[in-house]
């Protein structure tokens, strides 16, 4: 099977996509701390089209409960708070001039039972991901075992499914990271 050692590394890269898109989804989840990946989603009415936040202001934590949006435009200011309150991540901003602060709110027990709920959610989307590979590769198997050895064909699934192993594997493991920071904040 002389590409099935290109197959495998690009099976391993599509499954690494799952666990990429999963890392973006958790980094959105607020755990009680600030951090500038939070405000990552929050799309700005700005120059007549949406652009990301990050686009037309500068973020920043100064303190460990405390976000700092310093607006480039002063035009954007009143743009970007409607953003943020408009995107529903439970945030009140304080406008001083250019720079909008968000304090971080305590979360609750009840809210970080949710928090720990979503980020299943989307470590099961990851996992179904991964194993969507798995099965692509699998298909794409089948059709060439006329044209390769039983061995060949039982080996290359077998690296297959050990690749199948290490993404969920890792899935499981920015989950456990993840809910770990939520309950413990």
């Amino acid at each position: 099977m002389a590409n099935a050692a290109h197959d495998i590394n690009d099976i391993k890269r599509r499954m690494a996509g799952a666990s990429t898109a999963l890392k973006g989804e958790l980094s959105g989840l607020r755990t009680g701390r600030a951090s500038t990946a939070l405000l990552d989603p929050v799309m700005v009415d700005a120059y007549g089209s949406q652009m990301p936040l990050v686009q037309c202001a500068s973020v920043t934590i100064p303190e460990p409960r405390m976000i700092s949006v310093n607006v480039w435009d002063r035009s954007l200011v009143k743009a970007v708070e409607k953003a943020i309150v408009d995107s529903n991540l439970g945030l009140s901003p304080a406008t001083e001039g250019q720079t909008i602060r968000l304090r971080i709110p305590e979360l609750n027990t009840e809210r970080r039972k949710e928090l720990v709920k979503l980020a299943h959610k989307y470590a099961e989307a990851a996992r179904v991901a991964v194993r969507h590979v798995r099965r692509d590769a699998i298909d794409v198997l089948k059709k060439l075992e006329k044209d390769h050895s039983k061995d060949d064909i039982e080996r290359f699934t077998a690296e297959i499914q050990k690749a199948t192993d290490a993404g969920i594997a890792e899935v499981d493991h920015m989950l456990s990271l993840k809910e770990k920071e939520i309950l413990t904040v």
